[in-house]
């Protein structure tokens, strides 16, 4: 079997996080150890990050918006404050200590 040379994932779901470009702040909700987005989406995106990579879909604080990040887009958010999102309710069962106990209720995407 051949081992590929893929980055180990770096955020848990639950965890609070923050884009490096674009400064939104969310919670980690799910992740894809590669990108799983249609090519399409893909080539739309401006910075196309590698797709051999953890990605993660995170809901954006303040917002109704769910984003799919690249790893390397993403550092450990410091504020340790909940997020203003309309999902956390349905799929995080609580807060505890900076960070969401996520239930399981699954994550569907693509």
């Amino acid at each position: 079997m051949i081992a590929l040379n893929r980055p180990k994932r770096k955020f848990e779901v639950g965890q609070l996080v923050k884009h490096r470009r674009y400064g939104y702040r969310g919670v980690v909700v799910a992740f894809d150890q590669t990108c799983r987005a249609p090519e399409d989406w893909y080539r739309s995106n401006r910075t196309q990050p590698d797709r051999n990579q953890p990605w993660y879909h995170v809901l954006v604080d303040q917002s109704d918006t769910v984003t799919y990040a690249a790893q390397s887009s993403l550092l450990a958010d410091d504020d340790v404050a909940e997020v203003d999102h309309p999902l956390t309710e349905m799929f995080f069962n609580d807060f505890v200590e900076g960070r969401y106990v996520r239930n399981d209720r699954p994550w569907t995407s693509w």
